[in-house]
């Protein structure tokens, strides 16, 4: 009965909370494409540094370790993205030689200008995917830690397992509303974005089924998923939304940015901090 409860509980949360920040959240994107990757960046910003990491440090796991995990992570997400746009870059390069010798002997100098657009289509679609893997992987690590909270509370009390799965599905609503806009650039389509992170919303029943069968020995290991997760939200947001961000505007188009950067924050902050206190 337990074990079905945590399941139940567990994909609700972690796959229903997916939905309906795509319900809330792609209706937005349509009109309002750069005021979301704000919105995004402070969403991310906001469950890294206002949920989970005074979370991780609240527990009685050293505090110089998750420092250390922390700065490990953002290196991890920096070389990951490396070898991602390495990758690439290299196919394309080969890509890009074969076709300038076919078309040399016909247009040189049109095809100078060909080449620069498809080079640089090319650098800008290495600049979209950035961030995607990232995103994917620090969503699996958090939504395994939520499946053992969820998991924990079932086993503690049916009533607080309700709770535990509904205050998890209302905090991450926000969270994965920025989840999307990040996955939707490097994805290219809504549909595919709506599953990837829905795919990594299914990793906490994962974690409820771990959670349910090794609670005991996985409870001490829940401060250091919470730091993992957290270095790859604060990656995407610093090196990848927010430079996006960072283009000379008017004013009124600045404090535009800045009000929905301040909105991520704020909404993250508040639904987590009315989670966390029932």
């Amino acid at each position: 009965m337990i074990l079905l409860a945590i399941l139940v509980g567990t994909v609700a949360a972690g796959v229903g909370s997916v939905w309906l920040a795509a319900l809330l959240g792609m209706a937005m994107l349509a009109r309002f494409t750069q005021h979301m990757l704000s919105l995004a960046a402070g969403a991310l910003m906001a469950t890294a540094f206002m949920h989970l990491l005074p979370e991780a440090f609240e527990s009685e796991a050293s505090a110089h370790e998750l420092f250390a995990l922390l700065l490990a992570g953002l290196v991890f997400f920096f070389l990951l993205d490396k070898a991602e746009l390495w990758h690439h870059g290299h196919e394309h390069h080969h890509g890009d030689s074969a076709h300038e010798g076919y078309e040399h002997h016909h247009h040189h100098h049109h095809h100078e200008q060909g080449a620069h657009a498809h080079r640089h289509g090319h650098a800008h679609a290495h600049e979209k995917r950035s961030g995607g893997w990232a995103v994917l992987a620090g969503d699996s690590v958090h939504a395994f830690g939520d499946g053992i909270l969820i998991a924990s509370a079932f086993v503690a009390d049916i009533q607080l397992g309700v709770v535990a799965a509904l205050a998890v599905l209302a905090h991450e609503v926000p969270h994965h509303m920025g989840d999307l806009v990040v996955l939707q650039q490097t994805s290219g389509t809504r549909r595919a974005a709506l599953v990837k992170v829905s795919l990594a919303g299914t990793v906490t029943a994962l974690g409820g089924l771990v959670g349910y069968f090794l609670l005991g020995k996985l409870a001490d290991w829940l401060p250091y998923f919470l730091v993992a997760a957290s270095s790859s939200f604060v990656y995407v947001a610093l090196a990848d939304l927010i430079p996006q961000l960072q283009k000379r505007l008017g004013l009124r188009e600045t404090m535009a940015q800045v009000l929905w950067l301040a909105a991520g924050i704020a909404l993250v902050t508040l639904v987590s901090g009315i989670a966390h206190r029932h």
